[in-house]
Formats: structure tokens, C-alpha cells, sequence
């Protein structure tokens, strides 16, 4: 008997998603053995060396010979650079059912190289959380995501939220200030426009959303407000299912102004009266900013704020000087401020 043509694409819709589940499967396992090799490597490595410690330079030594002998057997895969990270992988990683099945050597590689072990584990578990590519981690670390978020928030907190041990409270919890959006592909000595700003950011929604961070779904662009006779346009609009509200983004490519803001908390008290359900948070803006005055966003707003942010956004990575100069001005200047 023969089957009837919805039934058949059913089917076959069917078998493809098995074969595409086993391969996805198979690569992953394939991956997790390589991890588990690295592992191993890296424990014999150890072990190896503590038997040749009386030599200070063993260590140098032993990588060195051992390389020379793998690699015209086995390939690059074995250099001397990847033998070191083996042993360090162990180190860092001394039990061996800990290790997760989800993460590729080359995240396991990146995550070893952070020293601070709270920031390791941050990466590990947002990683984990969130299924990011070694791309997208190798990314987030080289923003220095976790800093950014520790301007705002202590330690612990940042922590309990990565281990879902709790669930963001308040914006500052989400939102990072400064934003990276390096992969705008931007100069920085040109001059643009907020459209084309905001073009950009639609064009790269998916790597926008991983800069956002945790929960966070695209609405609308350029929604239109009609206020009796005067039309406003609210420039991108989210929803963050964590701190469950609205987003307001408005862009601003130059230095924001007063103005600037009570623009943004016009359209903030627009989706709070007429789109927000009564079981829903408060809905909450970000002026998103190539520059700001902190006592001139501090004092256009109430005391009592928590809805009202701004963030000042690079289209560039910075280095790791750039970074924790930036972060260190950042940390004075609320200081001085929050000392008034």
C-alpha cells in the first residue's frame, strides 16, 4: 500500500534529523576523545616529570625530546606548544570524569590559559549554558566579558547566575557597559550615521544577541509611536525573558545629552502604560552611546533609578591594557560619583 505524500515527507523529514543526530553525535565524540587523549597525555607528562625532578629544566626538556619524536609520526597535533598545554590541561583539570563532554579541545585550550580560577569557571559554565562555539567563547573572553560584568555586580552574584543558582534581579545584572561590537566591522575614523549603526546591528542580530548576554529576543526595529499627531520611532526593541520586561535601545553615535535621555524615558513610560502585561517588570532603556558624562546621566535622572541605563559601546577588541585602563576609569569615575 502505498503512502500518502504528507506521510512520506513526515518520514523522510523523519530519517534525515536521525542521520544529522548520529553525525552531530559522532563529532562530538570524536572531539571528546581528543579531549580525553589530551588528558592523559598531559597526566603521564606530569607524572613523568615529577620523577625527573631533582633537574630544573626537566620539564623543558622532556617536551622538547618527546616532541621531536611524535611529530614526524603523528603530526603538528603533538608540537611542543601543544604538549604544554596537555600538561597544564591536566593540572588544571586533575580529575578526569569532570570534564565535560560538550567542550572541543580548543575550548578546553582557551579556558586553561585563565589564571583566575572564579573567571575560568565563569567561561566554563556560560559556555556550557549558553552552547557557545570556541569562536564565541574565544570571543567573549578577548572582550572581557566577565570584568564588564564585575563593574556592576560583585563576584558571588556573577557567579550564582552563571551557576543558575539564581536568576538576574535588576538590569545591571545583564546589561554591560562598556558593549563590543567589534564585529560591526566599523572604522573608527569614520564618520556614520545612527541608521547606519542600527543597520548594522540587524545585519549582525545573532552576534549582537551573544553581546546583549542571557535572555534576550529581538522585537521590532524603528517602532513607531503615535502620540496623538506626533509619530516618535524608538530605534530597536528586546525582550529579556530573565528579568521578563521590554528593552529600549536607543543609539546615539555621538556624545548623549539630557535630551538624549528624556527621550528614552518617554518611550520607557510608553511600553510600561500601553504594551507591558500587569505580571510583566518594569520595561527598561539603554541608551546605547559613543559617549557620556556620568554626572550629566546621574543627575537627568531620579535618584531612585533603576530602569534608565547607559552604556558606551567599541567597535573594535581591545587589548588587554585597553581593557583594564578602560575598566579602571570606569570604576573610578562611579566611585567619585556615588562619593557626592
Amino acid at each position: 500500500m502505498e503512502l500518502d505524500k504528507s506521510l512520506k515527507v513526515d518520514f523522510l523529514s523523519e530519517i534525515k534529523g536521525i542521520i544529522q543526530q548520529a553525525r552531530t553525535n559522532a563529532v562530538r565524540s570524536v572531539d571528546f576523545c581528543r579531549v580525553q587523549m589530551y588528558w592523559t597525555l598531559g597526566k603521564r607528562i606530569f607524572e613523568e616529570e615529577q620523577d625527573g625532578k631533582e633537574r630544573a629544566d626537566y620539564g623543558a626538556y622532556l617536551l622538547k625530546n618527546l616532541s621531536k619524536e611524535l611529530v614526524p609520526e603523528f603530526g603538528s597535533g603533538f608540537s611542543y606548544r601543544q604538549l604544554a598545554f596537555c600538561r597544564q590541561f591536566y593540572k588544571t583539570y586533575p580529575i578526569v570524569n569532570a570534564l565535560r563532554s560538550q567542550f572541543n579541545w580548543t575550548q578546553y585550550r582557551l579556558l586553561i590559559q585563565i589564571d583566575n580560577p572564579d573567571k575560568r569557571e565563569y567561561y566554563e559554565l556560560e559556555a556550557m549554558n549558553n552552547c557557545w562555539t570556541a569562536r564565541e567563547l574565544e570571543r567573549q573572553i578577548n572582550s572581557g566579558l566577565y570584568e564588564r560584568l564585575l563593574l556592576s555586580n560583585d563576584k558571588e552574584a556573577v557567579l550564582a547566575v552563571a551557576r543558575k543558582e539564581r536568576i538576574p534581579e535588576t538590569p545591571l545584572e545583564i546589561i554591560k557597559d562598556p558593549m563590543v561590537l567589534e564585529f560591526l566591522g566599523l572604522k573608527k575614523e569614520a564618520a556614520y550615521y545612527e541608521k547606519d549603526l542600527e543597520q548594522a546591528l540587524i545585519t549582525h542580530l545573532q552576534d549582537f544577541l551573544l553581546e546583549l548576554g542571557n535572555g534576550f529576543s529581538f522585537v521590532a526595529r524603528q517602532k513607531r509611536l503615535l502620540l496623538e499627531d506626533d509619530e516618535f520611532f524608538a530605534d530597536l526593541i528586546f525582550y529579556n525573558r530573565l528579568l521578563r520586561c521590554f528593552v529600549v535601545i536607543e543609539l546615539k553615535t555621538r556624545k548623549i545629552t539630557h535630551e538624549d535621555i528624556g527621550q528614552l524615558q518617554m518611550y520607557v513610560n510608553y511600553y510600561d502604560r500601553e504594551e507591558k502585561l500587569p505580571e510583566e517588570n518594569p520595561t527598561i532603556g539603554i541608551l546605547l552611546c559613543a559617549d557620556k558624562n556620568n554626572m550629566v546621566v546621574r543627575y537627568s535622572l531620579p535618584e531612585n533609578n533603576t530602569t534608565i541605563l547607559s552604556s558606551k559601546y567599541q567597535i573594535y577588541l581591545p587589548s588587554e591594557e585597553q581593557l583594564v585602563k578602560t575598566l579602571k576609569q570606569e570604576l573610578e569615575e562611579r566611585r567619585l560619583i556615588d562619593n557626592l
